[in-house]
Formats: structure tokens, C-alpha cells, sequence
């Protein structure tokens, strides 16, 4: 929902000419703002840091493999971050390909709550949404600013 905000006071707040490659150019680069970069960040502080609670709001025990996420989680979120205020077209693509963790992430928490019935709110709450939409949402976007012409 944030996305959507800023993305919509940010296209108030642009100079002519406005269309849907500007729409295009800044939803990704709140996506990669958000989703990936700052909720990337806090996933890797949550499993590298604090890997007790991270592991219970998810409904799972704690696991040496936290770090692990956390880790990648790190990278993940560093990458979102420079795509959002460094707008490279290579290096959004890279953001891209490294948000598919997240659709990883999605089937491993689909899959876990299909067979075990965990609804915990870091399993089943809005987290399944974002490891879904974000790695779908970024190649399409990159591909409307690129023919738009509004890629960096």
C-alpha cells in the first residue's frame, strides 16, 4: 500500500510529461525501495539478530540455516536500495533476479501452510503477498520502462 502512495504523490509531484512510463519507472523504484530493499533489511536484522522471535512469528523453530536467510536477506535488501536511488537499468535487473528468493520464499510458506495449517503472521499474514507480487512485479516493470523509453 505504501507503494502505491508514494508512487501516486510522487507522479503528482512530476513535471510534464506524466504517463505510464513514469508510472512504471516509479513503482519500481518504490518497490525496490520497500519490499525488497527496507522489508529485505529487516529480515535479515530479524533472522540474524533476533532469530528466536523472527523463528516463532513464522510458527517454525529456531534454525542455524537463520543466518543463512539473513545473509541473503542482507544482500537482497542492499541491492533494493541502491536500485531505488541508483536507477541503473543493469542493476535493477540484478535486484530482479535476486527478488526470485523471494518467490522461493512464497512456495516454502504456501507449502507450509497447505501441509501443516501454520497461519502464524509471519507464515500466512501479508509477507506470501509480497514474496509473490514483488518477483513478479519487477521484470514487468523493467520491460514498460525500457520500451517506454524512461529506463535508466
Amino acid at each position: 500500500m505504501a507503494v502505491v502512495f508514494l508512487t501516486a504523490l510522487s507522479f503528482a509531484r512530476a513535471t510534464p510529461p506524466r504517463g505510464a512510463g513514469l508510472v512504471a519507472e516509479l513503482l519500481l523504484r518504490y518497490i525496490c525501495l520497500l519490499p525488497v530493499g527496507l522489508m529485505g533489511l529487516w529480515a535479515a536484522l530479524g533472522h540474524m539478530v533476533f532469530p528466536a522471535r523472527s523463528a516463532a512469528s513464522i510458527g517454525w523453530a529456531t534454525s542455524p540455516f537463520q543466518t543463512e536467510v539473513g545473509a541473503a536477506n542482507l544482500g537482497i535488501g542492499l541491492a533494493g536500495l541502491m536500485g531505488a536511488f541508483y536507477p541503473n537499468r543493469g542493476l535493477r535487473l540484478a535486484v530482479a533476479v535476486t527478488a526470485g528468493f523471494l518467490g522461493g520464499a512464497a512456495v516454502t510458506h504456501l507449502v507450509e501452510i497447505a501441509r501443516t495449517g501454520n497461519f502464524a503472521a509471519g507464515n500466512a499474514g501479508p509477507i506470501p503477498y509480497t514474496d509473490v507480487l514483488t518477483p513478479l512485479l519487477l521484470p514487468i516493470l523493467l520491460a514498460l520502462t525500457y520500451r517506454s523509453g524512461r529506463a535508466a
